[in-house]
């Protein structure tokens, strides 16, 4: 059953999302009055975390080795676990490189059940189709999926619950999750990596907004737009809380992501034990300065490790994989010194 959207809750969405456009910072956290707006008891203090980048050029070879070695390498304990593979779904045009790649998904869902796995469930809602079924499939999703006999979940149409916020960065109070990602006992982000018009960056934290229903937060997920989407992204993430991160950045998007942008080779994968230090890492690589990224530096302060220095480096050198990605129009990206 579809639950209601509380209009005074709406209402205050709205005023959230205008504060925040008005301040161009987290501007709901003055609103709300709170010095620190997350609990404390539910978000110890971020220790270090593991980033591994590892190279990869092509699509079209083998890529399951790849990805358990990064797996091994972050430390990924997935033994006997039920998982939740999160890919990146937005819509589907031939000519650019807006989703986390078909392959690479299937690939993943190979390495996962190689790692001890018990069980891999792909799932996205993505934003701006309501047919998902036309997406997966025109996509080359669907076919991916079942080569590796991988099943899919509609995120946008799944069951929902109600979970409290546990951080109050919007007005929301509250978001309706799909029982399927709440049942995982592993949930893993895995974007693509991109520029993102409002964001600056959109991967494994921003890639959570497709765990929301479309049914209850609208198309493309407008309350979460209204209320704001910095705020959005850290309230998302405070309640979905993956546990690994691993961004397809072997083709990426510049310019005017995350959908109208041009397709970059980066050539790598990027894999994380903590979704803040591997957007963190995977920001450097794209030439984008991570202290210039708003929310990106909150999430440091109690949701994973922002600190560079306490970032250990799994894979290879990520100094020998920088590709400047080029900024959004107009957005004036600031890029990480050489």
């Amino acid at each position: 059953m579809t639950p209601p959207i509380d209009r005074r809750a709406f209402l205050r969405g709205l005023a959230a999302g205008g504060a925040v456009a008005a301040t161009g910072t987290l501007g709901v956290r003055a609103l709300l009055g709170e010095p620190e707006p997350w609990d404390g008891g539910a978000f110890p203090t971020p220790g270090s975390a593991r980033v591994a980048v590892l190279p990869a050029s092509r699509y079209d070879r083998p890529l399951e080795s790849t990805v358990l070695d990064g797996l091994v390498a972050i430390g990924a304990n997935l033994a006997g676990k039920s998982v939740l593979l999160k890919p990146n779904l937005v819509e589907y045009d031939p000519g650019t490189a807006i989703n986390t790649d078909p392959r690479l998904v299937a690939a993943t869902v190979v390495a996962l059940r190689r790692a001890g796995a018990a069980s891999v469930v792909v799932g996205e809602g993505p934003g701006h189709r309501r047919d998902v079924q036309d997406v997966i499939t025109r996509s080359g999703l669907l076919d991916a999926l079942d080569e590796v006999n991988a099943p899919f979940v509609d995120l946008n149409a799944d069951a929902v619950r109600r979970v409290p916020l546990r951080s109050r960065y919007t007005v929301l109070g509250e978001l309706w999750l799909p029982e399927t990602m709440l049942g995982a006992e592993v949930v893993i982000s895995m974007p693509k990596m991109k520029t993102h018009h409002w964001a600056g960056v959109t991967l494994s934290l921003k890639n959570l907004f497709g765990c929301l229903p479309g049914r209850v937060y609208g198309w493309p997920k407008n309350v979460l737009h209204w209320a704001g989407i910095e705020g959005c992204i850290l309230d998302i993430a405070g309640a979905v809380r993956p546990r690994y991160a691993i961004v397809d950045g072997i083709v990426g998007m510049e310019g005017n992501g995350p959908i109208s942008g041009e397709p970059v080779r980066a050539g790598v994968l990027v894999f994380g034990d903590d979704p803040v230090a591997t957007d963190v890492v995977a920001a450097s690589l794209m030439g984008v300065d991570p202290g210039s990224v708003a929310y990106l530096v909150e999430a440091g302060r109690y949701l994973g490790q922002a600190e560079r220095e306490r970032i250990i480096d799994a894979g290879e050198d990520p100094a020998a994989f920088v590709r400047r990605f080029a900024p959004p129009p107009g957005a004036g990206a600031a890029t990480a010194s050489a």
